[in-house]
């Protein structure tokens, strides 16, 4: 009777572990997550993003699914970006975006791959010492215009939103300063109608950045050059309205 007893005891012993396995697996499995997360986030607080991009990876690799992947998946994108690391930050961005366009934090995610178009369109040693590259290739920044225009257009409410048209308004100068630095090129080359168009392109496009007097200057110098009386002489007319105060209208007397 003893026997059977014990035997009972250990049978319904085993069962039960059995059956309670899973879920303290997958207790310890969850708490391999938040303790490896909870780590980057603290290397992240502390600037230390090589550490916390070693983590993220090395959770987002083991844990490819759970409450915690999405997270993991838009630091990796921050840390990416911190990093200098362009390309995987924008392939984790492109990653995400497809794979969950109607996620909530799609607005940060756009956002983010502006900061990283606009990282790229840099240039960090130019930028400390103060050289002003307007003729380098403005191919990343016009991305991330396009970046920050599309979040600011879907999510007009983000808290993102606002940085974002402050850099537009950035970009757009950097934009036109690239068509000028072309405009001025061609003038010494004495390509003047090619110039001329340059500085019209300004005008049309990016009016309300500070270039456009310079725009307007260079287009009235083409004219001239041209011999077309009446375009230089509608050129001079409006930088005169619009910029009355201009150093430009000296020279142009």
């Amino acid at each position: 009777m003893k026997f059977r007893l014990i035997v009972a005891c250990v049978t319904l012993m085993t069962l039960s572990a059995c059956s309670s396995s899973p879920d303290e697996f997958e207790n310890t499995r969850m708490t391999d997550i938040e303790v490896g997360y909870e780590r980057a986030q603290q290397a992240i607080q502390a600037g230390n993003f090589s550490s916390a991009l070693q983590t993220l990876e090395a959770l987002n690799t083991r844990f490819p699914f759970g409450p915690l992947t999405h997270q993991i998946q838009l630091d990796l994108i921050y840390v990416y970006y911190k990093t200098g690391d362009i390309d995987k930050s924008l392939a984790a961005i492109d990653r995400f975006t497809r794979l969950n366009p109607n996620h909530q934090s799609i607005d940060y995610a756009l956002y983010m791959r502006g900061l990283t178009n606009e990282r790229a369109s840099e240039n960090l040693f130019q930028d400390l010492v103060g050289i002003d590259r307007s003729d380098r290739d403005p191919t990343k920044a016009r991305e991330a215009f396009d970046d920050y225009a599309e979040l600011v257009r879907r999510f007009p409410d983000s808290k993102y939103s606002a940085d974002a048209r402050q850099r537009m308004i950035g970009i757009k100068s950097r934009l036109a300063r690239h068509e000028l630095a072309v405009a001025q090129y061609y003038m010494k080359r004495e390509a003047f109608l090619a110039a001329a168009n340059r500085g019209k392109y300004v005008l049309e496009n990016f009016s309300d950045t500070p270039e456009a007097e310079h725009a307007l200057a260079i287009m009235a110098e083409a004219y001239r050059s041209l011999e077309l009386t009446e375009l230089y002489a509608d050129a001079v007319a409006t930088l005169k309205t619009n910029f009355p105060r201009s150093d430009y209208l000296s020279q142009l007397d």
